[in-house]
């Protein structure tokens, strides 16, 4: 095994059980790889067991022998230079010569590969799993840990040669390539889906109530193959993955059951229970790996204590890989830093499980800045929800009015909702059970109208044309069945192996409403996926692939917006671009050559195509020029589409002057009209005048008549 994960070999201190060997790897995996304890252990097992005859002493440093004495001596000088002194009576089964009393360093690496337990430190707090002291329980302030003061003893080497430590810091630290927290539950359910190859027929991921500090665990679990002993080391190490040379499954780098679970919660214990094969017996594993463990004590390397058990007919039997007292110091530190009070409450877990598979729970779950979990369990009881900037009310209250574009406001806050649409494909007898409730598996295509199909074929030089049929993705393109109300819903869900890579990929953000409506789903085993599987390599590869997609959504949308009441658009060239000779994104910058024929699908995901038409390589099939005419005859029908509509146009127009027309004869009789009102209120006015003047003259002329007499 490489240096990744440490194996010491050790003389047990009771006689192996019938059946096995007498020298076992420990019990506790530590990742520090530093072999200097192998030596000083070597050393004590031979004081401890006599010094048999035949038995090597150990060299000094100009490569001789040493004595007992000598040997002592140098031991002692380690003891006072690190300052460690074991208990009394460790080494003395025999008394040794000289009346020399033998002290033995602890590993600088690891405190569990002493045969004795180390002289107590002077008396300290001692937390239990929920106490995290000198922690953070926030995930993004969690990596301020610099570990105890002195950084260890870094001259001690093995052979000549140094060796990496691996700080408990890394495990934050590797852990923050989730920005997202649904992310790392994808890694969980990944490792489940890979199991379906060992008989897995669901995955179960729900609340647990912690009854040892009151508070609430992640539990996921599946019934596959399990893991034996080595396999759940490797689990636990660190770049381990036999699945990457494995057909059909989706991890390959060996580190996504750290990051995710080291991302949910600072602790993690795991049961696993593997059927026997090829005459070995079945066995049953515990693994802790714990952040606050590591922090609280002053760790300065990663060390997972285990435990191990083999299925003796009926009963299950310790695998004694070390000594009794190890095996007891790993019971000791699980039961005080895991949510469990005794071993009897440890194998309780194997009771709720069958006779295979794994059992993970995730305690001392991360805290928001408000003091809350990050997982909300409360909103839904059969879902799990984020808090925070990836919840919008506003979308949540959109998701119920729109149902066709529920998962693209939702999926990035609801576990639920981005679970369905995690894989393109899931076998039928697999179940994804979230609190309780079946995840019903959703195809996005389902949610589209007026559908078209592109094969799309990567190009990778002018000379190099790959014609693998991996190489290839078929695109599936259309509108959101609520288009029609104009929802801000857009982007390609992109594939992997089947695992869902870029969710609702939104990479045309044209000004205005252009691009709205249209999604898209492809399956694109030709890029590579970044290590947290949110995203894949900036490649030229994939650079292309982008352009190329920004191009097919463009054309889409300008030949189809007015269909949903978008006003039309008229694509620069659109009927010459599907035939262009070039269809390299370098030489067509602005249109887009769709490198398969065009085809419906709206219920069905993979559909037949022209598979002669033109490919990306711009190599014309025998059927391109019935493709042409095809596309010929589309145009011809949108051109008679539009001239019905300037016809329409033209009549409106008409119809618009004949009613001017209209309008101003109207205007100008009724202007007419009032002009003789005028002219006949004018002369009425003057007849009124004279009137009026003839009247008073003949009142003039009366009163001079009668004046004279009036006097008398």
């Amino acid at each position: 095994m490489d240096n990744d994960v440490k194996q010491e070999n050790l003389q047990s201190s009771t006689p192996p059980p019938a059946g096995f060997p007498g020298e076992e790897t420990v019990t506790l995996v530590d990742l520090c790889s530093s072999d200097d304890s192998d030596l000083e252990q070597d050393v004590e097992r031979r004081y401890n067991s006599g010094n048999p005859v035949g038995a090597k002493r150990p060299r000094d440093t100009s490569g001789g022998s040493s004595s007992a004495l000598d040997m002592n001596n140098v031991k002692k000088q380690t003891v006072d230079e690190l300052k460690v002194v074991l208990p009394e009576g460790l080494g003395q089964s025999i008394p040794p010569p000289h009346d020399v009393t033998h002290t033995f360093p602890a590993d600088p690496c690891n405190v569990f590969t002493s045969m004795q337990p180390p002289s107590p430190p002077p008396p300290q707090p001692q937390p239990s799993s929920g106490g995290r002291v000198g922690s953070c329980k926030q995930f993004w302030k969690a990596g301020d840990y610099e570990g105890a003061p002195g950084g260890g003893n870094w001259d001690l080497s093995s052979g000549g040669f140094d060796h990496v430590r691996v700080h408990p810091k890394f495990l934050h630290s590797n852990a923050t390539s989730h920005k997202w927290a649904l992310g790392a539950f994808a890694e969980l359910l990944d490792n489940a889906l890979d199991e379906v190859a060992s008989g897995a027929t669901y995955v179960n991921v729900d609340m647990l109530e912690n009854k040892k500090e009151g508070n609430r665990m992640l539990l996921i679990e599946d019934n596959g193959g399990g893991m034996d002993p080595e396999k759940m080391r490797q689990c636990m190490s660190l770049g381990y993955s036999a699945k990457s040379k494995l057909a059909n499954t989706i991890g390959q780098y060996g580190n996504g059951f750290k990051t995710s679970t080291m991302r949910l919660g600072a602790d993690v214990i795991v049961f696993s229970r593997c059927p026997g094969k090829d005459g070995k017996s079945s066995t049953q594993s515990i693994g802790l790996l714990s952040y606050t463990f590591l922090r609280s004590t002053g760790k300065e390397d990663i060390v997972v204590p285990m435990l191990d058990y083999e299925r003796r007919d009926t009963e299950w039997s310790k695998i004694g890989r070390s000594s009794v007292s190890d095996w007891d110091k790993n019971v000791k530190t699980i039961i005080q830093w895991s949510p469990f009070s005794s071993e009897e409450d440890l194998l309780r877990q194997f009771a709720l499980m069958n006779e295979h598979g794994t059992r993970i729970i995730i305690y001392n779950l991360w805290e928001d800045d408000q003091g809350m979990l990050e997982l909300d369990f409360d909103a839904d009881p059969h879902d799990i929800q984020l808090r925070g900037v990836n919840r919008d009310e506003k979308n949540i209250k959109m998701a119920a009015q729109f149902p066709n574009s529920r998962h693209f406001l939702t999926y990035k806050h609801s576990l639920r909702s981005y679970a369905s649409i995690l894989y393109l494909r899931i076998p039928p007898t697999f179940r994804v059970i979230l609190r309780g409730s079946d995840v019903e598996h959703h195809n996005v295509v389902n949610d589209m109208m007026q559908t078209e199909q592109i094969t799309y074929r990567p190009q990778y030089g002018a000379d190099s044309y790959v014609t693998d049929s991996n190489m290839s993705a078929v695109v599936i393109l259309g509108f959101v069945k609520d288009a029609k109300h104009h929802v801000d819903v857009q982007g390609f869900n992109v594939y992997h192996k089947n695992r869902l890579i870029k969710p609702f990929w939104r990479i045309w953000n044209a000004t205005g409403s252009d691009g709205r409506g249209v999604i898209g789903v492809l399956e694109a085993n030709f890029v590579e996926p970044a290590h947290d599987k949110q995203g894949f390599e900036r490649t030229t590869v994939l650079s292309r692939l982008e352009t190329r997609l920004v191009q097919m959504q463009k054309i889409y949308w300008n030949t189809n917006c007015h269909k949903i009441g978008y006003a039309p658009r008229r694509h620069k060239n659109a009927g010459n671009e599907y035939g262009r000779r070039d269809t390299s994104p370098e030489n067509d910058p602005e249109g887009y050559a769709p490198s398969g024929n065009k085809t419906r699908a709206s219920d069905k995901f993979y559909s037949s195509s022209y598979p002669n038409h033109r490919g990306d390589n711009g190599v014309p099939g025998k059927d391109s020029s019935l493709y042409l005419q095809e596309e010929l005859r589309r145009e011809r029908e949108r051109s008679k589409a539009l001239e019905a509509e300037v016809e329409l146009a033209r009549q409106k127009i008409e119809e618009m002057s004949k009613e001017q027309e209209n309008l101003i004869e109207i205007f100008t009789e009724e202007r007419d009209r009032r002009d003789v009102e005028e002219e006949s209120l004018r002369n009425k006015l003057e007849e009124a005048s004279n009137t009026i003047e003839e009247l008073l003259n003949k009142i003039k002329m009366l009163e001079g008549s009668k004046g004279p007499s009036w006097r008398r």
